[in-house]
């Protein structure tokens, strides 16, 4: 579900009108870039390109690009997983709430396709200086790793596309802070105290706009965790080598969100399981508008909006792997999802269990249990009929079916 997420972050202004009489802008870039340098060992190969844009030109060339690099179809597809799995609300616009987000907040953007970096004219001089920090520590990991590539490399449409894009803002912003933090005398390297000081500040910054306030949670922390937790992620790893870091997350970049959450399984290489998703009857009426994994950042968000900060705190960790496809039948249009999550241990399949149940009981107006057994619920929603079930370490449910499953056979009841 990550796809739209990661491009239209990274979705940059591929053209504007240029301004050709000396600026300088240009001495002030050249600046930063050697600085950079400086912290980082990424040398600059070559001039970066710059150009001027006014503040009303943005939300009509992030149009013109979302246009052009997102297909109507992928589009569709995040936007109904992320309806079917209750993160937003049915009537949500994900393509228009994105760009009004971004262009809200727009100070300055890097095109890693055009290799060209554009300033957003009238922003403050404060906020414009760190807004060039940021986008020209993306200028320099561009010239050295391909930026572009880098996201494609990803799978689209699911939790290592957050992560990749978590390397790129969050080394950004690691050295925006660091490259703060030396013009006072400070650095944030093996100063842990500072780093989350600074990871704060920029998760209040973002509170400021009156767009990114009201939209759903799960659309404000998928805009936020990049800088915020990729942040703290690139802290970790320059703790541990030093400036070699600032190559290495792109040359060996972490598979999945758990792994930008908790550092230490990006060292360990610990990787993702994938489970199998429950199955359809008679398979071949149905065709896949979507698919991917749905990592411990999915995981985390969904039970923090219906379960609750502490259980979200307490579950989402112990993810081992999670997947899901959107199903739609090829004669009328019905659509259904199919999920799956593995989990550390039994014990706490059983406990996700319960709280996903709370989630469905949460995301739809009507809800009813007609059947259920100590493993398994079948019942009702708002888009159809649902089938619970946990297996071992397992938890997987398929949600609106036009007729109701086989009922699970009768034991101690959950609830």
């Amino acid at each position: 579900m990550k796809r739209t997420f990661a491009l239209l972050m990274s979705l940059c202004l591929a053209a504007c009108a240029a301004y050709a009489q000396p600026d300088p802008l240009s001495t002030q870039i050249d600046g930063i870039v050697a600085e950079l340098t400086k912290i980082s060992g990424l040398a600059r190969l070559h001039k970066i390109e710059y150009d001027r844009i006014a503040k009303g030109q943005v939300k009509q060339f992030l149009e013109e690009q979302a246009k052009e690099e997102l297909k109507p179809e992928e589009l569709r597809a995040e936007e109904l997983a992320l309806k079917k799995f209750g993160f937003v609300p049915a009537d949500f616009d994900l393509k228009k709430t994105m760009i009004e987000l971004l262009t809200e907040q727009a100070a300055a953007f890097y095109d890693p396709r055009k290799h060209k970096l554009f300033v957003i004219e009238s922003t403050p001089d404060l906020v414009q200086r760190q807004a060039l920090v940021h986008e020209l520590a993306h200028a320099l990991a561009d010239q050295h790793f391909h930026l572009g590539k880098f996201i494609e490399k990803s799978n689209p449409k699911d939790d290592s596309a957050l992560a990749r894009t978590a390397v790129m803002e969050g080394q950004a912003t690691w050295l925006m802070f660091e490259q703060f933090s030396r013009s006072g005398g400070q650095s944030l390297r093996n100063s842990n105290g500072l780093a989350a000081l600074m990871s704060q500040t920029a998760e209040l910054a973002a509170g400021q706009y009156p767009v990114f306030g009201h939209a759903p949670l799960y659309i404000r922390e998928s805009l936020l965790f990049p800088y915020t937790q990729g942040f703290l992620f690139q802290q970790a790893v320059v703790a541990k080598l030093d400036q070699a870091a600032f190559a290495e997350v792109f040359r060996n970049p972490p598979v999945s969100t758990q792994q930008i959450l908790h550092p230490e399984k990006y060292f360990a290489g610990t990787r993702p399981v994938v489970p199998p998703l429950p199955q359809l009857d008679n398979r071949r009426a149905w065709r896949v508008l979507g698919e991917g994994a749905v990592g411990e950042f999915d995981h985390s968000i969904l039970l923090r909006q219906y379960a609750g900060e502490k259980e979200a705190a307490e579950i989402s960790p112990n993810l081992t792997g999670g997947v899901y496809q959107i199903l739609e039948n090829k004669a009328d249009g019905r659509l259904v999802l199919a999920y799956a999550s593995e989990w550390t241990n039994a014990a706490v399949a059983r406990k996700y269990f319960g709280l996903y149940l709370r989630v469905l009981k949460g995301k739809w107006k009507n809800f009813r249990v007609d059947s259920e057994s100590g493993s398994a619920v079948a019942g009702r929603g708002d888009d159809g009929y649902f089938l619970l079930r946990c297996e071992g370490s397992r938890v997987a449910s398929l949600e609106g079916m036009s007729s109701p499953p086989a009922a699970p056979a009768p034991s101690n009841r959950i609830h």
